[in-house]
């Protein structure tokens, strides 16, 4: 029997073409492999702040269970989902899938906990923010090449790791932005406007995974059961079909089918919200996209807003679920005593980062210290502080 034919769609005229990239700050030659944004994404996938990422938490610690997803797993369903958003709607799929690779790079261990805690003890050194510290991972922290700092990536996917959830000019004042103030000024990402059509996609794309997986997770765990979800918008009608269609089917199969099936009408949704603004703004360019009052991909305003209540059921019974609460408890104080220790007394880092501490002021061996924090995952971060504050362990370590 012969194979199904999937012919590619037209490449649309507003796609991001590679060979048009506006190039990289350090100018370097081609590959005779890969094109840019392709070149991009095996960077990113190569880095070790990627590779990190398979110890950081979404929602749950990550040594809570293998069931659950880490930013690792997470990035790959949001580089999954965007790659075939791209694809079909005749974008450049390397680019959005380097994009949605990237995105989550600069989250600390210990997911939004972990953030609200680098945020509150930076607020007197300049702040803290997990967008801005993916851009200084891959415009700096990473040390893989021996000419520059960072990947080096080109301007298209750099603009889409600044912006792909919107322009960004009105942020560039506040102290935690001031390392994208400034790469701006040597190498302008133009924070006024609009990221590409692919970097909006990795953007929807994040928010198609997170939103998919956090119901599948929150049911795996038991913070909820599905007759729980029967009321709520999008996925209790899904889970009635679903029951319908297979009625003898055990809750775990009417889970992932539910969720698959959630996947595929949000995807339909943005294919179809998408076309009408294309339409609506007469849409032709690269430029067209960037210079667009509002986003050009985007959840209809009903799947919005039935996104909004998913979102506002999750917050009550999974993100503030009394464990997820006492994980986000323990969570800021290994980061908050482990921060104020290594800035109180330096000599406890590592060597390479007490020499990155070296001739800087307060607020830069606090942003020292910040950088070191928020690279660790969990289970380096929780080993951290018990040899940091337990004497046994520190005892086991000199060989007393």
């Amino acid at each position: 029997m012969n194979a199904p034919s999937f012919p590619s769609p037209k490449r649309a005229s507003f796609a991001e073409d590679p060979a048009r990239s506006k190039g990289r700050f350090h100018p370097e030659a081609d590959s005779r492999t890969r094109n840019p944004f392709a070149r991009d994404r095996d960077r990113i996938i190569h880095s070790t702040a990627f590779r990190r990422l398979k110890e950081k938490s979404q929602v749950f610690v990550a040594h809570e269970g293998d069931y659950y997803r880490t930013r690792l797993t997470h990035s790959l369903e949001v580089a999954q989902i965007a790659r075939s958003l791209a694809r079909a709607m005749g974008l450049d799929d390397d680019l959005a899938e380097a994009v949605a690779l990237a995105h989550d790079l600069g989250h600390p261990p210990f997911g939004h906990a972990g953030e609200d805690e680098l945020r509150r003890q930076m607020e007197p050194f300049g702040g803290f923010d997990h967008n801005v510290q993916t851009f200084r991972v891959v415009t700096e922290l990473e040390l893989r090449y021996p000419t520059f700092d960072g990947l080096n990536l080109t301007w298209e996917t750099l603009e889409g790791v600044v912006k792909h959830n919107g322009p960004v000019s009105d942020r560039l004042d506040e102290p935690a932005w001031i390392a994208i103030a400034a790469y701006t000024r040597d190498h302008d990402l133009r924070p006024a406007t609009y990221a590409s059509a692919e970097a909006q996609i990795g953007a929807i794309a994040d928010d198609i995974a997170y939103n998919n997986h956090d119901v599948d997770d929150g049911l795996q765990a038991g913070l909820f059961t599905v007759k729980d979800l029967l009321d709520v918008p999008l996925i209790g009608p899904i889970l009635s079909e679903t029951k319908r269609d297979w009625p003898d089917l055990d809750d775990r199969m009417v889970r992932l089918e539910a969720v698959r099936r959630m996947i595929g009408a949000m995807i339909a949704d943005v294919m179809a919200e998408t076309g009408r603004r294309v339409a609506e703004g007469r849409i032709v360019t690269p430029e067209d996209v960037r210079m667009a009052p509002r986003a050009l991909v985007a959840f209809s305003e009903d799947m919005f807003e039935d996104l909004s209540r998913l979102r506002a059921f999750l917050f009550e019974r999974m993100y503030r679920h009394w464990r997820v609460n006492r994980m986000r408890s323990q969570a800021r104080r290994i980061l908050a005593d482990m921060f104020q220790l290594f800035h109180a007394e330096p000599e406890n880092l590592p060597p390479e980062w007490q020499a990155r501490q070296k001739g800087r002021d307060q607020a830069g061996r606090a942003r020292v210290v910040c950088d070191y924090i928020a690279g660790m995952t969990d289970r380096f971060a929780i080993g951290e502080h018990r040899r940091l504050f337990h004497l046994e362990v520190g005892q086991e370590e000199l060989g007393v």
